[in-house]
This record gives C-alpha cells, structure tokens and sequence, in this order.
C-alpha cells in the first residue's frame, strides 16, 4: 500500500512540474531540496514528510492538498 502511495504521489508531483515547463532542477531549487532527492520522489523511493510536501507545493505554487489529487 505505502509504496503505491509513493508511486501515485511522485507520479502527481511530476505531472504538476511538466505543467508548469519545470525541470527537476528548477523545481528542487525553487524548494530548497536537492535534485536527486526530487528525481526519487518522481520516482516513488522516497517517503516524502510533511515538511518537504509543504516545500513542493509552495515551489509548485500550489495548496498541499492540490499534491494529493487523485490519490485514494
């Protein structure tokens, strides 16, 4: 279940990025986290904290709750 999670999540966060033209590198420096750290959240190896969601929807210029949309 949580690794499905990480999948749908890490999906989600890329699909918001290419919306908006962002590279990886862009969106972890408009974050504040490292690139290879945003390539395993796209991925779904990382178990994002809330600490760094909130960092990912303010570099997406999103609410929080816009990163879970879709995921059940």
């Amino acid at each position: 279940m949580s690794l499905n999670v990480r999948v749908l999540f890490g999906q989600r966060i890329r699909e918001l990025r290419k919306k908006r033209r962002m590279s990886q590198e862009a969106l972890a420096e408009a974050c504040g986290l490292h690139t290879t750290y945003v390539g395993g959240i796209e991925r779904g190896r990382r178990n994002v904290s809330l600490v760094n969601i909130v960092k990912l929807a303010r570099g997406l210029k999103v609410k929080p709750g816009e990163l879970f949309r879709g995921i059940r």
